[in-house]
């Protein structure tokens, strides 16, 4: 019997990323190849992003491209939410199912490749395929987001805040630490929350009572042998107690805080927290308590109605913060989310003119941050070696995958890669340093 042969496109953010990895996993369970070759495939499933405009369309395009040269495509993920958008523009996909739907897709494949054998994995998230190099990986922890930021359509797409039973959280994360995996990058779309809809209740991990909760869960996580890295951290009051677990070693000294803007009325009109006062006072203590943690956020410059004043403001704040790591985005009207109908748009040229001033002053503090570590010795964990240049390149407990900065490595080998080294630091720019393995 020939082994049905399946391709996969991934598109979108580590939360998507991780369904993939989901997919794929049971997909070969139940006897799938998967196979890298649109030609060699007997039909194409597609994991796509809906959030913004932009990944809207790269997620159009690639089911065209699918549809184009093999023909038989099935659709998931956050834009399978939209199967209408889907549909009227691609009438002859196989199947549409929206984000984390298991079972519908499953089903979806089975229909229209039947599977060679039975399955013998439940449909639960665990370890399986990673489509991360082996020393990392992303711990999702929950689904879904009970905010309603007004620039933001995820809920609709990804449904109400969902936490993962901290026992299975915990279990996935054993399996990939024994697997070699030397960092965890835990994720979900409001990290922080973890717990909240099952009111923090108790869960058992190897015999062990653990809340459901973000805190209980980064000290147990705490104990692995890994780097454990948090991302999406909305800034809850509790989450002043995770820094005291980076000040001790037990998670890594990095915080994740997508702040979005500065100005109360613009945060007001976002539906975010609104008092800019208030996280300048946290994060200063944030580094009272842990000198070391790194923090990093995101911003959205030119929402519907921002006056120059109010984009001020934000560069006071940024001037002020002087935070280790940003990334900045203009607005964009996604299809459906409120804020396109608060106010009258900001001219897509001015927007562009406040995202270069607000990422000149974020380099200029970047690179001032970065010139402090020169002549410092960093644990650098190594994720490629170029063997043209013979530098191995790699990131410091201050870097995600990705999204960070980077270290360039002189007299590292590819033996390096995966481990975690120590290296002088002799040379900084504006977002990567560079240094001599020791």
């Amino acid at each position: 019997m020939t082994t049905p042969k399946i391709g996969f496109v991934s598109l979108g953010c580590p939360k998507a990323l991780v369904d993939s990895e989901y997919i794929l996993t049971q997909l070969r369970t139940e006897g799938y190849e998967i196979v890298p070759q649109y030609n060699d495939a007997d039909l194409v499933v597609v994991n796509t992003c809906g959030f913004i405009d932009s990944a809207v369309q790269e997620s159009l395009d690639a089911i065209g491209e699918a549809l184009d040269e093999n023909g038989k495509v099935i659709v998931t993920g956050c834009l399978g939410a939209k199967a209408d958008t889907i549909l009227e523009k691609y009438p002859n996909v196989l199947s549409v199912t929206g984000p984390h739907a298991f079972q519908e897709l499953m089903g979806a494949v089975h229909h229209h490749l039947p599977k060679p054998h039975d399955p013998f994995m439940d449909l639960v998230p665990q370890a399986g395929i990673k489509l991360t190099p082996r020393h990392y990986a992303y711990l999702k922890i929950a689904e879904g987001c009970n905010h309603s930021c007004t620039f933001c359509i995820i809920p609709t797409m990804r449904g109400k805040h969902q936490s993962y039973p901290v026992e299975n959280v915990l279990s996935q994360a054993k399996k990939l630490v024994n697997s070699g995996v030397k960092e965890l990058l835990v994720v979900a779309q409001d990290t922080s929350a973890y717990g909240v809809d099952v009111k923090y209740k108790t869960g058992f991990a190897d015999g062990t009572p653990v809340r459901t909760h973000i805190q209980n869960l980064c000290e147990e996580l705490g104990k692995m042998d890994a780097w454990v890295r948090l991302h999406y951290i909305y800034p809850y009051p509790h989450v002043d107690h995770l820094i005291p677990l980076m000040a001790e070693g037990k998670i890594l000294p990095y915080i994740d805080v997508p702040m979005q803007h500065a100005s109360p009325r613009i945060l007001k009109a976002m539906k975010r927290p609104a008092n800019s006062e208030n996280m300048l006072m946290r994060i200063k203590k944030w580094r009272e308590i842990c000198p070391e943690i790194t923090i990093r956020s995101t911003f959205i410059v030119g929402f519907p109605g921002e006056t120059e004043e109010e984009f001020q403001m934000l560069l006071d704040f940024i001037e002020e913060a002087r935070l280790d790591r940003v990334g900045a985005f203009i607005y964009s009207p996604v299809e459906g989310a409120p804020a396109n109908d608060i106010a009258e748009l900001i001219p897509v040229e001015i927007q562009e003119e406040r995202l270069g001033r607000f990422m000149e002053l974020q380099a200029r503090i970047s690179a001032e941050k970065l010139a402090l570590k020169v002549g410092q010795t960093l644990e650098v964990l190594v994720d490629d070696f170029d063997a043209d240049s013979g530098v191995a390149i790699g990131r410091t407990k201050a870097d995600a995958p990705e999204i960070d900065g980077l270290v360039y490595i002189d007299g590292a080998d590819a033996s390096c890669v995966g481990k975690i080294v120590n290296v002088l630091i002799d040379e900084a720019d504006t977002y990567d340093l560079y240094g001599e393995l020791i």
